[in-house]
């Protein structure tokens, strides 16, 4: 088998533990393998990359093993090629594994370039990521607070979620204010109300008469304050985030011009494909890396299945939440999704959304230009018959004789 890089070496990466498997040419014509085991504090990292300089390896290989692979990557990119590769692409045969055995078997590969590196976007966009990812964390936790907080106002009989569509807007947060400030009487508490929620009093005191205790108040008061505090804190990423978009600014802007795509999920798509199109070939395979493409599982000239791949679970979320956010408008992008629910159902139709929206987003980036939306009756004007008969049918269904007259051109005179 052909050898593609001479020296080179595999690491098997633990939380504690590295264990480096170098293979050099001998004077032999032959290959020669030395292993060592490193730790993985930094001190013994730079004695890794010492170790693998003087072994003249210009290439190392590891899996990428949860969060442990950050650490040895970080001392090892600025002096090495390093490839990060998915375990399930390397996996060794069964019955044979041990930490020097999987360290060997990596080196083998990437000796004779049988290993496929995994994406690794620059410092400057691994920075956005995490800080993009962290937020995303605290607005679920956000979110989990909101979900708590009303299980306590169920459980003291207040059903103000019955009426009012955020219960932690400015309405909701005066009431609840008025609640954990010893506040009873649903009449007072219903005149806190502001807007389009003042129309309905009569409901809100209904909803408000509770039997609300001691203890309830004392949790509510509890839960707003560790809201408030999630609240300043994704504040303070959300400015963070914003300072270290700027050298992506001109394409968060782009991005922000696609229906359902808000600017949080513009710089969502940012932080996890990045600026630079030449790592994806074509558009189809950044959605199939992204998880949005069908799977291919054929056996015996059968296609099995075609379920999608794990893929970017981040990005996935981000753009079938998008996908759903955009069903109500006059698009393109909502009438694709009208157009595939009938027969796909809601949740496919939104992965082919989002799978829409992920190309968009690819040309948009490539070709630095904004959206142009095709309009909402998009595929009607291109198969204008086939949509003319789909309503014909759907009127004679009601009991109507449909009978079709061209419209009469007028010519100017």
């Amino acid at each position: 088998m052909q050898v593609v890089h001479p020296h080179c070496a595999g690491l098997d990466v633990h939380k504690k533990t590295v264990v480096a498997c170098a293979i050099t040419p001998n004077h032999k014509g032959g290959w020669h393998k030395e292993v060592e085991t490193f730790s993985t504090m930094t001190c013994d990292l730079l004695r890794l990359s010492d170790w693998l300089t003087q072994r003249s390896c210009s290439h190392v290989a590891m899996e990428s093993t949860g969060e442990y692979w950050r650490p040895v990557f970080n001392i090892l990119e600025a002096n090495f090629e390093v490839i990060l590769v998915n375990a399930a692409h390397i996996k060794n045969v069964p019955g044979r594994k041990t930490d020097i055995k999987d360290a060997q078997w990596i080196a083998e590969l990437l000796q004779h370039g049988l290993v496929r590196a995994s994406f690794i976007p620059s410092v400057e966009q691994r920075d956005l990521r995490d800080l993009v990812r962290h937020r995303a964390n605290f607005i679920r936790e956000r979110v989990n607070l909101g979900n708590r907080l009303q299980k306590v106002l169920e459980a003291a009989n207040i059903k103000l979620g019955c009426v009012a569509s955020d219960v932690m807007g400015t309405s909701g947060r005066a009431m609840l204010k008025a609640i954990v400030g010893g506040e009873a009487n649903p009449e007072v508490m219903a005149e806190l109300a502001i807007g389009r929620l003042r129309n309905k009093q009569e409901q809100l005191k209904q909803a408000l008469e509770g039997r609300v205790r001691s203890h309830h108040r004392f949790i509510l008061a509890e839960l707003l304050c560790h809201i408030d505090g999630i609240d300043e804190t994704i504040e303070r990423f959300n400015q963070e985030i914003e300072a270290f978009c700027r050298p992506f600014e001109a394409a968060v802007q782009l991005l922000d011009t696609i229906p359902g795509v808000a600017r949080q999920t513009a710089e969502i798509i940012v932080s996890e494909i990045g600026i630079d199109m030449n790592r994806f070939p074509t558009a189809n395979h950044l959605a199939a890396w992204a998880g949005l493409a069908p799977g291919n599982y054929e056996s015996a000239g059968k296609r099995l299945s075609s379920k999608t791949r794990r893929g970017n679970r981040v990005l996935r979320a981000a753009l079938v939440q998008a996908a759903h956010a955009l069903t109500q408008t006059k698009t393109y992008l909502a009438a694709q999704f009208r157009r595939l629910t009938p027969r796909r159902g809601r949740k496919r139709a939104a992965v082919a959304v989002a799978h829409s929206i992920l190309v968009i987003a690819y040309h948009l980036i490539e070709r630095n230009e904004p959206y142009r939306d095709l309009g909402a009756n998009y595929f009607d004007q291109q198969r204008p018959e086939a949509a003319t008969k789909s309503l014909v049918k759907r009127l004679e269904r009601l009991g109507y004789q449909v009978s079709l007259q061209p419209q009469a051109t007028v010519t100017a005179g």
